[in-house]
């Protein structure tokens, strides 16, 4: 891990940014997965496999929104890669870019919902599909550049599997125990939040939710790196 990493593993503010972000996938896979057709806009590894599923046969399930979205994710992820190599700078301000374009994507999304009846015409949950997987593609870059252990934001799998072979019970020390929790229950939250307010108020309050959480953890981002430029000491 270079030395960017460790200070951004030990940064309270990133921190703190990374699992509201974990809390918006949860949300953002509520939205793809029970509005728009069994797909995963955040979570690519769900997308291989129902694309599997669907090429064998199984119902309910579109192998074209499954391509549809690792495509646009890949192409995300490209972009962010693209966006390390050009401004080099500390991981707040990294974060604070990808966010930023998160925000404006998930409000795309949500305005393309408006005034769209309840089952979203195919070219709409096209639209959404674009803008959530993109936004999340962009992300999932910054975040891996950044290292921060067990806040990956978009996968659970490894950080289940450290809680578990880290704990006492396999005779680890249960170093990180509390981030992984957090990180578990943050994206358990948003999936269970993106499922209720899909049930009761429709996509558009789910996708302009999860605009607002990325915004507010942007302003807090951004306004602590300020104070702490303006404060060095």
């Amino acid at each position: 891990m270079d030395a960017r990493s460790t200070t951004a593993s030990d940064d309270v503010r990133l921190v703190r940014s990374l699992l509201v972000l974990t809390v918006v996938t949860g949300l953002i896979d509520a939205v793809s997965f029970l509005g728009l057709g069994h797909i995963f806009t955040a979570n690519m590894t769900g997308n291989v496999v129902f694309l599997g599923f669907a090429l064998g046969g199984a119902q309910g399930l579109s192998a074209i929104r499954s391509v549809t979205a690792l495509l646009v994710f890949a192409f995300g992820g490209l972009l962010g890669g693209r966006v390390i190599k050009r401004r080099p700078g500390p991981p707040a301000g990294l974060l604070l870019a990808a966010m930023k374009a998160e925000s404006v994507l998930l409000l795309l999304a949500a305005g393309v919902t408006v005034f769209a009846p309840a089952e979203l015409p195919s070219t709409s949950a096209y639209a959404v599909i674009v803008c959530t997987a993109f936004a999340m593609g962009l992300r999932n870059a910054i975040v891996r550049k950044l290292g921060v252990p067990d806040l990956r934001t978009t996968v659970l799998t490894l950080t289940i599997t450290a809680l578990a072979a880290d704990s006492s019970l396999a005779a680890g020390n249960g170093a990180r125990s509390g981030r992984r929790v957090l990180s578990i229950l943050a994206m358990f939250g948003g999936a269970l939040a993106g499922a209720l307010l899909l049930r009761r108020f429709g996509m558009r309050a789910a996708l302009t939710g999860a605009a607002i959480l990325v915004a507010i953890s942007s302003f807090y981002l951004y306004s602590t790196s300020r104070a702490r430029s303006l404060d060095p000491a």
